[in-house]
């Protein structure tokens, strides 16, 4: 069986590069895929002419775009579709195998992936609702309109929405899946090891009638991504801290870095604190501690040791397993270099005296495991005496997170920058503080997971306010 070869997209045309990877399948020499690569070059000459794909897109009426993003949908999680040019029908199932087979997660992971990636098809009417509040999608088509009963206007801020997607997680493609509706196409990055997903919603959305134009997509190098970057005129960064900081102020690039996400339990409910465990084990440990969204950090005014304790007991429940073993919850990582040094941080933390890994009274083995060609790190719960540690507020790509005790008046005062935050809590006084503290971006208050979201309420951005901008205007009556 030859080696299937996803092409470059440019708006729509699949072109084979002469330059080429192949990617492995994890804990073999067998090639997996080949891909080829865009050069810096013919990506800032595509970006100059991506108005033509947006016409495309103009062309069809944005009530149009949502039924066939519901399609495209439905396409996605049920159609045999090819992959690369000329390629053999890829089933739901063969691209099941096809993604873990490069990136280490296991089946029932991808498989919740293509659930939750399956939503935001099926309820994109909620979520563009959520995203303008309330606005009738006409407005896109006519340019103008009303909303809540006031003239509005809204005009592009760019010609396309251009995205550097990671490989850790299928479901990160959830973000950009909405802009087809909004009449903006997309300029894609896929992941080295995760070109599948992008690919397979891509001609999910052009089987299901969505103009071909509208979809570009560069497998390149960092020189070909820093010209998607600086040549975009809006554009999604995902990367590590110290690859989205140098944008973060700027305008035209939404970065998503490290989430810092935290649960807090108040001085009101900590009595309660056995009641809470199974929401903290799925707030770490959910997708296998690979988004944003999981908590990394435990904050409690007391029973630190035995709410790590009772954490850690659960998670070391959770050991590497195959992949297609229904109760497999932990990934593999495709690079063994990203888990060893991940591991060597961990340890270097835990060299102070002020931070012990809990975990460890618990779990079979290492944190370190090799297993059938991958490594894995297993889920791992440090008790730090304070904020001062070291690992007290830190984020890494696996199950882990500290706990740490500190007075429920001074918590809001050293949790820092939270992607999302969970308060247990019902002081209302509290809660009042919480909604007052600009260093949090989404606030869950009660018993509920870190990694439950609503995507139109978006945790991170909000994508029609930034790929539109709302405008006065004014037109004249007729003399």
């Amino acid at each position: 069986m030859s080696t299937p070869h996803i092409p470059i997209l440019r708006q729509g045309r699949p072109y084979k590069s002469l330059d080429h990877q192949t990617i492995e399948k994890l804990g073999s020499e067998d090639p997996a895929v080949e891909i080829s690569f865009a050069c810096a070059d013919m990506i800032k000459h595509d970006l100059l002419k991506m108005e033509e794909a947006r016409a495309k897109l103009q062309a069809i009426p944005a009530r149009e775009l949502l039924k066939i993003t519901k399609r495209a949908g439905e396409i996605f999680l049920n159609d045999d579709l090819p992959v690369g040019i000329d390629g053999a029908p890829q089933s739901p199932e063969d691209y099941v195998m096809a993604l873990a087979s490069t990136s280490g997660l296991p089946h029932s992971l991808i498989r919740m992936n293509m659930k939750r990636l399956g939503g935001i098809f099926a309820d994109i009417d909620t979520i563009f609702r959520g995203l303008t509040r309330g606005l009738d999608i006409d407005v896109l088509d006519k340019g103008y309109g009303e909303q809540g009963g006031a003239p509005v206007s809204f005009s592009p801020t760019t010609t396309e929405l251009s995205v550097i997607l990671p490989s850790n997680s299928p479901a990160v493609n959830a973000l950009w899946i909405p802009s087809i509706a909004m009449q903006v196409p997309v300029v894609l990055k896929p992941g080295r090891e995760e070109p599948w997903t992008p690919w397979r919603i891509i001609l999910a959305f052009i089987k299901a009638g969505c103009p071909e134009e509208a979809f570009s997509l560069y497998p390149t190098t960092h020189d070909g991504s820093a010209a998607i970057i600086r040549r975009s005129g809006r554009c999604m960064l995902f990367g590590d801290d110290s690859t989205v900081k140098q944008y973060e102020n700027d305008p035209r690039i939404e970065v998503h870095g490290t989430g810092y996400s935290k649960l807090l339990i108040g001085e009101d409910e900590i009595e309660n604190w056995e009641s809470y465990i199974d929401t903290i084990v799925e707030s770490v440990s959910a997708n296998s501690g690979r988004s944003c969204i999981c908590t990394s950090t435990i904050v409690v005014p007391k029973y630190g040791d035995e709410i790590a304790a009772a954490v850690a007991k659960r998670l070391a429940e959770i050991r590497p397993l195959a992949q297609d073993d229904p109760d497999a919850k932990l990934s593999g990582f495709a690079n063994p270099k990203f888990a060893e040094w991940i591991n060597e941080a961990v340890e270097t933390g835990l060299e102070s005296k002020g931070a012990r890994d809990v975990t460890a009274d618990y779990r079979e083995g290492d944190r370190f495991q090799e297993r059938e060609g991958m490594n894995y790190l297993q889920p791992t719960i440090v008790r730090v005496d304070s904020f001062d540690e070291d690992l007290a507020i830190r984020e890494f790509l696996f199950p882990f997170a500290s706990v740490v005790e500190c007075p429920q008046a001074e918590m809001l005062d050293h949790i820092g920058q939270s992607l999302v935050v969970t308060a247990i809590t019902k002081d209302l006084a509290w809660v009042d503080k919480l909604f007052g503290c600009p260093t949090i971006e989404r606030l869950n208050v009660g018993n509920v997971p870190t990694n439950r979201i609503s995507w139109d309420q978006p945790h991170e951005g909000n994508l029609f306010e930034f790929l539109y901008t709302r405008r006065s205007f004014h037109i004249a009556s007729a003399a």
